[in-house]
């Protein structure tokens, strides 16, 4: 009986090497969904590599790596960038570091705000990225798609008149930065990077608004809340307003009253089922256009919009305000 047991406890024990890329030179490699599982993954010393990890884990390191194509799955952490130059990742996570880099890009998903240390020539984008195991993975990380401050980055050693990153281009295509895997065993993860598919909504974050009328819309939880949100970007996007950001966020009445004013009564039984989802979309006639659609294709379906182009971005800023209160952004 101790002996089975003995070799039961010797079987579960976890062996570095499988979470661990190291040392590895003109190489593409990876872990498939599953494979990884929420243990923590080191990746170092590694050259002129595409590393792909299709799962989640609990925090990733990412040390002394150059001229690297990197993707990570939903990280429930930290991931931490140190002393590595010329490097295009995409990746999600709760909080994201860069410190003694170089020329980095970054496609990014994090709960929190990104921070950059002694580095310089880090771009970002908005991640943009899809497979079928993609949303669980998210969920079993603890992360929103919808919580996303990929562009509000605070520079620790700011040098007086440089900027150490700046935003790439909002036409840059992912596929030419951060190409798709070409080896037999990771092509079998059947990738996306159309901005459509992605799993995050791609919003356009702190770049320049392209109108000075935003409206928001707010949706309670329920069962379609996320099918409902998404559709909503979708119908918005196509008819050629911007996204341009979004979050999932608890409310309390104290609260719903201070965002919503004389509306809130309508919605504060809906504040008990679980968090609410607000986006804010750009564009000439976003509030009308946001109404019609809302009528449209929502009607029966309870949700705040902002009334007219006036009170939107009054709006707007009294939901922010209280999410990053709440959120300790």
């Amino acid at each position: 009986m101790l002996v089975i047991l003995k070799t039961h406890i010797l079987s579960l024990q976890v062996d570095p090497k499988d979470y661990m890329f190291s040392g590895l030179k003109d190489e593409t490699v990876g872990r498939l969904p599953g494979q990884v599982a929420g243990q923590q993954f080191l990746i170092q010393d590694c050259e002129n590599c595409n590393i792909y990890i299709f799962d989640h884990s609990a925090t990733i390191t990412i040390d002394d790596c150059t001229n690297c194509v990197i993707f990570l799955g939903p990280v429930k952490g930290s991931v931490f960038f140190r002393n590595c130059r010329d490097c295009k990742c995409t990746l999600a996570c709760q909080q994201f570091r860069v410190r003694d880099c170089r020329k980095l890009e970054v496609f990014l998903c994090c709960a929190t705000q990104p921070i950059i240390e002694s580095s310089t020539n880090i771009k970002f984008g908005c991640f943009q990225w899809y497979y079928p195991e993609l949303a669980f993975q998210f969920k079993d990380a603890a992360l929103s798609i919808f919580n996303n401050t990929w562009s509000n980055i605070h520079d620790f050693t700011p040098v007086s008149g440089e900027l150490n990153w700046s935003l790439l281009p909002e036409d840059t295509v992912v596929q030419d930065h951060v190409p798709l895997p070409t080896t037999e065993e990771l092509k079998a993860v059947r990738v996306s990077t159309e901005a459509n598919r992605s799993i995050v909504p791609v919003s356009r974050g702190q770049r320049q608004k392209s109108s000075d009328e935003s409206c928001l819309v707010v949706l309670f939880a329920g069962d379609y809340t996320i099918a409902n949100a998404r559709k909503l970007i979708d119908e918005m996007v196509g008819k050629g307003f911007f996204l341009v950001q979004t979050k999932e966020v608890s409310m309390k009445a104290e609260d719903a009253q201070r965002v919503f004013g004389e509306k809130a009564p309508d919605f504060l039984p809906l504040l008990n089922k679980g968090p609410v989802i607000a986006l804010e979309f750009n564009g000439d006639g976003a509030v009308e256009g946001c109404q019609l659609i809302v009528s449209e294709i929502f009607n029966g379906t309870k949700m705040f919009v902002s009334e007219s182009k006036e009170t939107a971005s009054g709006d707007v800023d009294s939901f922010y305000n209280f999410a990053d209160i709440q959120m300790g952004i």
